[in-house]
């Protein structure tokens, strides 16, 4: 193997400037988070009048101490249904992530009911969508902690309804596929959500506060003209001694965590599952906390993607596969935490060359049972005479069906620009890789702005010579500034993990943690023996 040997001074000014605009982006991403945090904690008078804890304490009881939390879509609905950048709360009242129970890894599910009562927003659907396809295919546990109003009438669209049916589908092939799930009810869960604890295997319902009903007292007496009493309704006593809803009757909400975290302990989950495999190893040569410096902020700025590898890989050594043919496109094997992995990386577009190099290269980690890891920045396909008649749509093709087909654990990264087919080949979103996450820095879309702006002044440039005609040059710079700006606005991380197009955004210098815990997950998954039943656990 070779040892890297980066060339990024940390004293330059380029390295400083660098430093300074990954901080800023940081910063704000944080400062959107806590938005959060501040919107939520307004209700935690309310919380203590109940009784009750707030959702993130009802997290931070439910976890192991000491161990990690890997949070995800925490800008899930930022600019969506708010689209005022300066107001817009993130978050689709849920906080989601991949954490341990009883030393078991398991999906975390909290509604975050301090804001608007924990109820669903047009991401919410979405957000539920992607951690229960990811239950499914890492064999995760769920649990999850609710108490949510449910979806907002006043806000009401068909196809939100709609697309919640998939989180009770999911649900019940989870059941079937004899991966439990888990709900503590904390609060009200009414109409779609009572099917919450309803697709359950196990209910923790807290006295009081927890309560599930197709319908609360509002819409019986608006439905049928009944004077009705929610507790009777679908409190966590009746469910609990009459409707049989409820397994687990709890005095309060640190009953009910102290419970899920009982549950979890007595079915034994991790008694099928094996160690994940390790290699000796030696840490990186190169401190993490350089990727917020030696990185350019900037997509239009080349670097030289090995020096991300010398700070995340283990003892910053990797073995290059065909080093001197499509050289923009970066293939090999390295390790991180003594777990070996494919690794494909971007130096510029993609060429003929790369794609067919990458097309090879994925079907070697296949045949292997090697996981593949994707960093992500490139301007997409080269384009032009030389590369069309060279095949770039093939061989592109190649790469595309490569990674579409791919048997292994595949793991993404946006760690700069990421355009057009080239997010394709690089297992952008759409090719369900196992995570994807983002740097702050990120940048994706069908082209960048500025690219759009240029196609489009041309186009009407040539459909106005067809015609005889000249555009002035004036109202050909105002259209390439608005086509500028609206590709703009939609192509930075925040904007587009706020519509679910990635599992979240991390801080580059947590990098090699991040891919450790999403390597150790998508391998014991792999190594754990499940009980697969025809229908699920039916509730009795």
């Amino acid at each position: 193997m070779t040892t890297l040997t980066s060339t990024v001074q940390p004293s330059s000014d380029s390295f400083k400037e660098n430093r300074a605009s990954m901080f800023e982006l940081i910063e704000h991403w944080r400062g959107l988070e806590q938005r959060t945090i501040d919107a939520s904690n307004k209700r935690l008078k309310t919380f203590k009048s109940r009784g009750q804890l707030s959702p993130r304490e009802r997290l931070e009881r439910l976890l192991d101490p000491g161990m990690p939390f890997l949070q995800m879509h925490s800008m899930a609905n930022y600019c969506v249904e708010n689209p005022d950048r300066e107001t817009s709360v993130p978050g689709a009242s849920v906080i989601v992530g991949v954490g341990f129970v009883e030393g078991v890894r398991c999906m975390i599910w909290v509604d975050d009911s301090g804001i608007s009562a924990g109820a669903a927003t047009e991401s919410t659907g979405f957000v539920s969508t992607s951690i229960l396809e990811m239950c499914m295919r890492q064999k995760l546990p769920v649990i999850h902690l609710v108490e949510s109003a449910g979806a907002n009438l006043l806000k009401y669209k068909v196809e939100l309804w709609s697309r919640f049916g998939n989180v009770f589908r999911d649900l019940a092939r989870l059941s079937a596929a004899g991966i439990p799930t888990m709900v503590v009810l904390h609060g009200g869960s009414t109409a779609g959500g009572a099917y919450m604890p309803g697709m359950s295997d196990y209910v923790i319902g807290v006295k009081e506060n927890g309560m599930a009903a197709l319908g609360g007292a509002a819409l019986v007496k608006a439905a049928t003209g009944e004077e009705a009493n929610d507790r009777e309704l679908g409190g966590s006593e009746m469910h609990a001694s009459v409707s049989g809803v409820v397994e687990y009757l709890v005095e309060d909400d640190a009953h009910g965590i102290l419970k899920a975290r009982e549950v979890m302990k007595s079915i034994d989950w991790n008694k099928r599952v094996t160690t994940v495999v390790r290699r000796p190893y030696e840490p990186p040569r190169y401190p993490a906390e350089e990727l917020a410096g030696a990185i350019p902020v900037d997509p239009k700025v080349p670097y030289d993607f090995r020096e991300v590898l010398t700070r995340i890989v283990d003892d910053s050594c990797v073995e290059e596969f065909k080093s001197r043919y499509g050289v923009s496109t970066v293939c090999g094997y390295a390790s991180i935490t003594g777990i070996s992995f494919g690794f494909i990386g971007n130096n510029g577009p993609i060429d003929p060359n790369g794609a067919t190099k990458a097309a090879q290269f994925i079907q070697l980690c296949d045949a292997a049972d090697m996981p593949i890891l994707f960093f992500n920045n490139t301007t997409g396909y080269m384009v032009g005479t030389e590369y069309e008649q060279a095949g770039m749509i093939k061989h592109g093709a190649k790469m595309i069906q490569a990674v579409s087909n791919a048997r292994v654990p595949k793991i993404s990264l946006y760690i700069g620009a990421s355009f057009g087919a080239g997010n394709y080949g690089m297992c952008g979103w759409s090719y369900q890789p196992d995570f994807l996450f983002a740097w702050p820095n990120a940048r994706t879309g069908v082209m960048a702005g500025q690219s759009a702006a240029d196609t489009m002044s041309e186009v009407a440039r040539v459909g106005a010579a067809r015609k005889g005609q000249e555009i002035p040059e004036g109202v050909l710079e105002q259209q390439a500034a608005t086509i500028r700006a609206h590709f703009d606005a939609q192509e930075d991380a925040f904007f587009t993990s706020g519509r679910v197009l990635d599992h979240g955004i991390i801080d580059p210098r947590d990098t090699r943690k991040v891919l450790a815990f999403c390597l150790e997950t998508v391998l014991e998954s792999r190594l754990r023996e499940t009980r697969a039943n025809a229908f699920g656990v039916a509730r009795m």
